[in-house]
């Protein structure tokens, strides 16, 4: 992440707003989410706001409309084009992942595309598979619409938050807002500090 923020601290702001919405749209559209997990270029936009590079509210525009029609451009591939994308050989050695997911959008439905949005690989499978189980597209785009605006304020502000104070926040989006955000970074912090602890328990 720090290579990317170094890159874009020193960008125009037109270049910042393509490649921050170009991350996160093909995360969802394209799979590249195995290689740069959206979230991280929503959050180094959160911090690009903080300096008053860009406004907060165009950075989460920005995320929001990417995270939307990215997972819309996944749905249709898997609709369309599903039963190819799932023999690709790039995908055997996330097979196990995949059938958890697959498995997850049986049992859950829309809910898992809201869900699968906050997990990285979930995030960048999950609107294919939706589209592949033939989802209906009104239900799927209620969860999608939904997630997308939640997981892009979300991962945005924890940015804006990460880069600048807790008061410059409060006065941007209003304190019941900045209190919620940072609630939540807390929760995602002690989650990711578990999450780490496991995986380096296993090795």
């Amino acid at each position: 992440m720090q290579s990317l923020f170094d890159g874009l601290t020193h960008a125009s702001p037109l270049v910042i707003v393509c490649i921050v919405f170009a991350l996160v749209f093909a995360e969802d559209a394209l799979f590249i989410g195995f290689v740069i997990p959206g979230e991280t270029a929503a959050v180094v936009g959160g911090v690009i706001a903080s300096r008053g590079t860009l406004p907060l509210w165009l950075i989460i525009a920005v995320v929001v409309v990417a995270a939307i029609v990215g997972d819309m451009v996944g749905y249709e591939i898997g609709k369309h084009v599903g039963p190819s994308i799932m023999r690709l050989k790039i995908l055997d050695k996330r097979r196990a992942q995949l059938e958890r997911a697959e498995d997850f959008l049986a049992r859950r439905g829309g809910l898992a595309v809201f869900l699968g949005r906050f997990t990285a690989f979930f995030r960048a499978v999950m609107p294919a598979l939706a589209g592949l189980s033939r989802m209906p597209y009104r239900r799927f785009a209620l969860w999608n619409f939904t997630g997308g605006i939640i997981w892009g304020a979300l991962f945005v502000c924890l940015g804006f938050v990460a880069g600048n104070s807790y008061e410059e926040l409060a006065r941007t989006v209003g304190r019941g807002a900045a209190v919620a955000v940072a609630a939540v970074a807390v929760v995602l912090l002690a989650i990711w500090q578990v999450r780490k602890h496991r995986r380096e328990a296993r090795r």
